[in-house]
């Protein structure tokens, strides 16, 4: 069995992040969000993986080989998004006649594959989907089983009245058979070839789509809202483990990499994770807070919040539930004239 990851797009809902990076390489609990699609395949044992790239291909592809995998991972470029039943198609010389998994590389799921990819194996499915319960069905993908509940009759995309409250997680498993559906289904509305229509295809000409039902936590990680809630749920698994000398008064479980330096004045309330050389003075992190390589915090009060890699935050006061890109300054300037000096990028939300 292969993978296929799907790491294009333009991540229009994170943006302004986004101008600037892939949205499959925004970290959460410092790890880009990327990784954990290929961690799940590779535990999964599948070690050949298609990376899906698009605009930003050569800063994917830096960062995921910026370490060792134990897989063969191959980049296919896809150009201009058309949906993700395109990105199979595109990828049609790397997958071969071979079953394969397609997971969306925005996806974040506690429990892995592993699982699934057994049923899928056991049952001789010709494609398998995971499903989710979800209290508001009306706004995702929902599918709906067979009498005997073992096989989906019909997807359903955005159901006024939904069949059911199993919605698509985002995560596909397909015999060979799919590229014949992918080239035989019509463009929809919106101009992309669905995969909802290439699975609802398969059914429609009598092959077997089974699915299985995630238990743990699914975050897609496509808002920020969304990001900071994988990032609360990935924090409340860490173990302590703090790799430097510090007076700081800590609480709870934290993690603290080499080369971070924290003064005696600063107080750290877990679940906390800190990235290499950072420089934090007379502060306070709280809970659910992620800071990456190279910060710079004083005399400021974070908490439930993300902060990317080389920014600068000092004098900032209180700031909770922010993410906060790389290479931000934040600095509350003492001359006067007071008032605030912004230099604030496209589709930038700010709450003072």
């Amino acid at each position: 069995m292969k993978a296929l990851i799907l790491s294009g797009g333009h991540g229009t809902r994170l943006r302004p992040l986004t101008y600037s990076q892939q949205k499959q390489l925004i970290p959460v609990a410092n790890k880009p969000v990327l990784f954990y699609a290929i961690e799940d395949v590779i535990e999964a044992g599948i070690h050949e993986i298609g990376i899906i790239v698009g605009p930003n291909a050569e800063q994917v592809k830096k960062v995921v080989m910026s370490r060792e995998w134990d897989a063969n991972i191959e980049f296919i470029y896809q150009g201009e998004p058309k949906g993700l039943a395109h990105a199979i198609l595109v990828a049609r010389d790397f997958l071969g006649d071979e079953d394969f998994v397609m997971y969306l590389g925005d996806n974040i799921l506690r429990e892995g594959i592993v699982r699934h990819k057994k049923y899928f194996e056991e049952n001789d499915f010709d494609a398998s989907i995971l499903l989710q319960e979800v209290p508001n069905p009306q706004q995702f993908g929902v599918a709906e089983l067979s009498e005997d509940g073992k096989t989906i009759k019909r997807l359903i995309e955005k159901p006024k009245v939904p069949p059911s409250n199993l919605a698509l997680v985002g995560i596909y498993f397909f015999k060979p058979v799919i590229h014949e559906a992918v080239r035989n289904i019509k463009p929809s509305w919106r101009n992309e070839l669905e995969i909802t229509d290439a699975i609802q295809w398969l059914i429609d000409h009598g092959y077997k789509v089974g699915w299985t039902k995630v238990t743990g936590w699914w975050k897609d990680t496509g808002k920020p809202e969304d990001i900071l809630d994988a990032n609360r749920l990935i924090l409340d698994d860490i173990e302590t483990d703090i790799k430097v000398n510090t007076k700081a008064r800590i609480h709870g479980r934290v993690v603290i990499d080499e080369g971070t330096e924290i003064d005696e004045n600063t107080v750290i309330k877990g679940p906390v994770v800190i990235g290499k050389n950072c420089r934090i003075k007379n502060a306070y992190i709280g809970p659910y807070t992620s800071i990456g390589d190279n910060v710079v915090i004083e005399n400021t009060e974070i908490e439930d919040s993300i902060i990317l890699e080389g920014s600068e935050i000092r004098n900032a006061g209180r700031i909770v539930e922010s993410l906060i890109g790389r290479g931000v300054k934040i600095i509350n300037g003492t001359a006067h004239p007071l008032g605030r000096k912004l230099v604030i990028g496209d589709n930038s939300r700010l709450i003072l």
